[in-house]
């Protein structure tokens, strides 16, 4: 996998139940507004202590103090957005795409400027049992087909690139195939436009669709199982799940190789990278 290296400071970031690949500063402001609380969604292994003890330890190291921030954990995109509107955090961390499609649904949302110098993002991938190797091969083998045939660039410009943000994304449908075997995938459905559940209970956004492209593919019928982020592991271990979306995080001294992948999970080739950004109420 390509992990981006740090350019001068390196910290340990995570969102959405996900982590980033990889983060650097290219000119840190010297005047950052102290004592910022920020929200992101609950990290798998990872608490809010250990967190902030990865941020100390790499600005010590790094000797730079970017400015005291306290991190709080959500469950869910949805608890995150209650979080910001009742003032218990300053800031939310989150994806671009995630990030405007809020601020277009929300007009009291902005893009926070006080962190637009650090360099943040998140590579996505599948995650599996490791003992599914047949299943990882052939998901991996997937993936590189809709890289060269053109399906991923034109899925990522449907339901990313050219997709309005103020309305829901479309409806993704499942093609079935009678006799054949049913992948259990586990999405938040709760982080829009990447992958929600529609008011009527219809699953959509990129990754689903993306899914969907996979089944039809594999010739499997797929099942979706809505999970929040911080399930997933326990989900794909105790087997109710066989999939489950996954960012892919940086091992290196400042972050435990741990810290969001559990022992026995295995991930894919990534198939798509977003930036990660903070959002605070326009004051």
């Amino acid at each position: 996998m390509n992990l981006k290296k740090v350019a001068s400071i390196l910290l340990s970031c995570a969102v959405a139940g996900t982590l980033f690949t990889g983060c650097g500063t290219t000119n840190p402001a010297q005047n950052v507004e102290q004592d910022t609380k920020i929200g992101m969604i609950k990290n798998l292994n990872a608490s809010e202590t250990l967190y902030d003890s990865l941020i100390r330890n790499a600005e010590e190291r790094a000797n730079i103090k970017i400015s005291n921030h306290k991190y709080t954990f959500y469950d869910n995109l949805t608890t995150l957005q209650m979080g910001l509107e009742s003032g218990s955090i300053n800031e939310a961390s989150t994806y671009k795409n995630v990030a405007n499609y809020l601020m277009a649904k929300n007009p009291n949302v902005e893009f926070s400027p006080k962190h637009d110098y650090l360099k943040l993002a998140d590579n996505f991938a599948f995650a599996m049992r490791a003992a599914d190797t047949a299943l990882k091969d052939s998901v991996n083998a997937s993936i590189e087909e809709m890289k060269n045939d053109g399906t991923l660039e034109n899925l990522t410009k449907t339901y990313i690139t050219d997709l309005k943000f103020d309305a829901d994304p479309p409806a993704v449908e499942f093609e079935t195939f009678e006799g054949a075997d049913t992948i259990k995938v586990g999405i938040t459905g709760d982080l829009p436009p990447l992958d929600l559940i529609l008011a009527d209970g219809k699953p959509a956004g990129f990754n689903t669709a993306l899914l969907a492209e996979l089944g039809k593919r594999l010739k499997k019928n797929i099942e979706v199982v809505q999970f929040d982020s911080a399930a997933r592991a326990s989900a794909l271990s105790s087997q109710k799940i066989d999939i489950a979306f996954w960012a892919i995080i940086p091992v290196n001294s400042d972050i435990p190789n741990d810290i969001d992948k559990p022992v026995g999970i295995e991930l894919s080739t990534p198939y798509f990278k977003d930036d990660i950004i903070h959002i605070n109420l326009k004051k």
